[in-house]
């Protein structure tokens, strides 16, 4: 595949995910009302896709072998990032959560310059500036940037930082081991995700009853297999992206999550949500259309 072929089409695959994430809210919210904790939710769902791509990874369990503990860490760092990001909707409001893990593109930007080499072109400082204030501008109704205050809040920016990091290790290790990475996410979601439920945090931590998971059992299957795609189309894209260009695109998250909310909830979606949608469309569409210059990559 052509190189700028590869780029646009992997471009897209990340605002699709990001879109996919950013209606992943409507389920987990129904599979609450059923009666199970917030905090459960994403392990016994992560759980459910690990079972569907576990006869997979048991035939391909070589593969695993051959490509070492490296591999494994490259894939477990975007599955804390995910439990992390997910626990602290439940400890702060969305508003830091959000606009706290959105840091990440200038956390990436900054791994980038150190470990892949990149330089700092205008419009990638163009396209952070357009983004993370198209994200103050939806999200911070004139609050000033929300700088780390509780436990909550800690999370939402340990959550970015791990994410980065795990950009910058997939794109190092390339196009290899796309699916061996996308189930290690999915494990690294679960381990994370249980552990944090199990942690004395203050929240409501109790394991969800058989009849609640009964009754949510219709919603968790059909969010297993949403989730099949959605993995994929986070994974396979950073291994082929500079980890700064993920991280603004992965922006859309925040612009579908809103608007969905708006359109099933009657939240509010105003002018300000609406200059903030453009700004971070236009962060996107400058980065896209930026030249992505290619590392010598190496196997994670």
């Amino acid at each position: 595949m052509e190189p700028q072929l590869r780029t646009l089409l992997s471009s897209l695959g990340i605002a699709l995910s990001a879109a996919l994430w950013g209606v992943f809210w409507i389920p987990v919210r129904a599979i609450e009302e059923t009666g199970v904790s917030a905090l459960w939710t994403g392990p016994i769902l992560f759980a459910c896709v690990a079972l569907l791509f576990m006869p997979f990874a048991v035939a391909r369990w070589r593969v695993f072998r051959q490509a070492g503990f490296g591999l494994l860490l490259t894939g477990l760092l975007p599955g804390l990032a995910f439990a992390l990001y997910a626990a602290s909707f439940n400890m702060t409001d969305i508003v830091h959560a959000l606009l706290l893990f959105y840091v990440s593109p200038v956390w990436s930007t900054l791994l980038g310059l150190i470990f892949l080499g990149e330089r700092l072109a205008l419009n990638r400082i163009a396209a952070l500036v357009l983004g993370i204030g198209g994200l103050v501008v939806v999200l911070g109704d004139g609050v000033s940037f929300p700088w780390p205050r509780q436990t909550g809040d800690w999370f939402a920016l340990a959550s970015g930082l791990c994410w980065s990091v795990a950009s910058v290790r997939l794109f190092q290790g390339g196009n290899k081991y796309v699916f061996e990475k996308t189930f290690a996410f999915i494990v690294g979601s679960f381990v994370a995700g249980s552990i944090l439920a199990l942690l004395p945090l203050g929240l409501n931590n109790a394991f969800p009853q058989y009849a609640s998971l009964v009754q949510s059992s219709g919603w968790i299957v059909v969010v297993a297999l949403f989730l099949l795609p959605a993995t994929w189309l986070t994974i396979w894209p950073a291994t082929v992206l500079s980890p700064a260009r993920v991280g603004i695109l992965f922006m859309t998250e925040a612009i579908v999550g809103i608007g969905s909310a708006a359109w099933l909830t009657n939240e509010p979606f105003g002018v300000r949500e609406i200059i903030g949608t453009a700004l971070i469309m236009g962060a996107g569409i400058v980065e896209v259309l930026r030249s992505q210059s290619t590392p010598t990559l190496k196997n994670s």
